[in-house]
């Protein structure tokens, strides 16, 4: 096993292989990020895709780290 390669269904930053109405959840609170409603907390307009986000953004509820959402719906 791998340990740099994380767990299946984790975006860590591959964005390549990401649609861009791909939803994704965190994987520590659950929280979904949705490209069609953005993120209000951050100023994300809506329609920003998961992979258009700001490198500093993180999970508005819990501040867990962007690469560690997984992916819900691609």
């Amino acid at each position: 096993m791998n340990p740099t390669a994380g767990f299946e269904g984790s975006y860590l930053g591959q964005a390549a292989r990401l649609p861009d109405r791909a939803r994704l959840e965190c994987k520590i609170c659950w929280w979904v990020y949705d490209p069609d409603l953005g993120d209000p907390q951050w100023q994300v307009p809506a329609g920003t895709p998961f992979t258009a986000l700001p490198g500093h953004w993180r999970c508005p509820q819990c501040d867990g780290d962007a690469a560690q959402f997984m992916v819900v719906t691609a």
